[in-house]
């Protein structure tokens, strides 16, 4: 399981578990899952797309950047 931490200048979007977290990386999208390698990216206009114990979610975004590590993903984005 992913702990997934998406923050924007206005407010904290979604703090808490996911199965996989799917983002508009600037060179197409891309998917993390339990155990990605490190990573830290630039992300571009779109959607990020996660799913936890309750189902699939769609955050709509105008750019960021993400960081995964030891199965902590954080997005600080800028939320449309």
């Amino acid at each position: 399981m992913l702990n997934l931490r998406i923050v924007s200048p206005e407010s904290i979007a979604y703090n808490g578990e996911a199965e996989s977290v799917k983002v508009p990386g600037m060179l197409g999208s891309f998917e993390i899952l339990n155990n990605h390698a490190p990573i830290i990216s630039a992300l571009q206009k779109g959607k990020v797309e996660f799913v936890n114990a309750e189902g699939r979610h769609e955050l709509d975004i105008n750019g960021g950047f993400v960081e995964v590590q030891k199965n902590r993903v954080s997005l600080c984005v800028e939320v449309l």
